[in-house]
């Protein structure tokens, strides 16, 4: 059997999106800047994708700026804090994706940007508290950039409260929202968070294309220049047809999102049932075992000690995961979210990522337990 629990990483292509996509290969070839009625189809489908991201989120068309995935997305809005609303200080964690968290290196030495880092709980949650005390504490313009589920270790932030809290404080928000879009309802009526990214590839769709969401009131200079497309936002002819099998994959998601979340959440909480009737000692890292607290889709799995190669071993057996420590990522520096909430010793120990989705079945919960069972006797 061959078990793919990886899709925190990566998710398979909808079928009815790989028709889609397919199809406008085919029949959609014009360049969305061209003034001839092929052109004029292109753009009309660009415009098209647009306008039902748009309305699966609540915000206006022209909030939405297509961009090759979710870290272009943070990155553009990142830089536009700094180059072009006046941002000095952001405040931020240590258990951010890279593409945030590099790109705030980038900005501190480029531009001398101040850079806060809130406490977090033992389990990797921030310290709501620490957050107000720092936005309370300063006269400087400030961006908050805090990720609205954790990639690693699935803790889910308070989205809404984190909002109200930056709009008390005259911040500006940032939400890297990668593990969220198409999971989550997501109201941005109802929730003042200023700017947030998304990559298609996370629900279903294809890779190489995602978006940026930027509040209108807020002015936007590209990252990528030579063009004006995205409307003088991005640089670049429109990658057409991937952007039209994103907002399929999006609205598809959105259509069955409570039956999946209930399907998946199953799968999740059946999963931590059989592990701990297996082996006893087992850890979850953050909050993944915590179906309240954490994202459906990701569990964290922290064994009691080093099992030496387990993902290969894993991959063997035709199981994909992911690794959580450096004997089990093949990096010599390790996982940086498990280094910040675990002693030296714990962060040693193997962790492993299981993600899932709709497409998984109980059968391969039952198939990966009995592997795991084999391996750790």
């Amino acid at each position: 059997m061959k078990v793919y629990f990886d899709n925190a990483a990566t998710t398979p292509l909808h079928p009815d999106v790989i028709k889609d996509i397919s199809q406008q290969m085919a029949i959609n070839f014009g360049n969305p800047s061209s003034s001839h009625q092929f052109g004029r189809h292109a753009k009309n489908l660009v415009e098209s994708a647009r306008k039902s991201i748009a309305k699966n989120l609540k915000c206006a068309p022209n909030e939405i700026i297509f961009t090759a995935g979710g870290s272009e997305a943070d990155n553009l809005i990142l830089r536009n804090a700094v180059e072009n609303l006046g941002v000095k200080r952001i405040i931020s964690s240590t258990v951010e994706h890279h593409a945030v968290l590099h790109m705030i290196d980038a900005l501190k030495a480029d531009y001398d940007t101040e850079v806060c880092n809130v406490n977090l709980t033992e389990n990797g949650a921030v310290d709501l508290t620490y957050l107000e005390s720092l936005l309370k504490d300063t006269t400087q313009k400030t961006l908050v950039s805090l990720m609205y589920i954790n990639n690693e270790i699935a803790n889910l932030l308070p989205l809404k409260t984190v909002a109200d809290l930056c709009k008390t404080y005259d911040a500006y928000f940032h939400s890297d929202t990668v593990q969220a879009i198409a999971h989550y309802d997501i109201n941005l009526e109802d929730i003042p968070v200023d700017f947030i990214a998304a990559s298609a590839h996370k629900f279903h769709g294809p890779k190489g294309v995602g978006f940026a969401f930027m509040r209108k009131k807020y002015g936007i200079k590209p990252l990528l220049i030579g063009g004006e497309q995205e409307h003088g936002a991005r640089a670049g002819t429109e990658n057409t047809h991937s952007i039209a099998g994103m907002a399929l994959a999006f609205d598809l998601a959105i259509k069955d999102l409570e039956k999946d979340q209930a399907y998946v959440s199953h799968l999740k909480k059946y999963f931590v049932e059989k592990l701990k009737e297996i082996i006893p000692d087992v850890q979850f890292n953050g909050l993944s075992a915590d179906l309240k607290k954490s994202s459906y889709v990701t569990l964290s799995v922290r064994f009691s000690k080093e099992i030496p190669m387990l993902l290969f071993k894993l991959d063997l057996k035709g199981i994909a995961a992911s690794g959580g420590s450096a004997c089990q990522s093949g990096s010599s520096k390790g996982s940086h979210v498990l280094q910040a909430i675990l002693s030296s010793a714990e962060a040693q120990k193997s962790s492993v990522r299981f993600s899932f989705s709709k497409f998984n079945t109980l059968a391969e919960v039952d198939y990966t337990i009995l592997i795991l069972k084999t391996l750790l006797n």
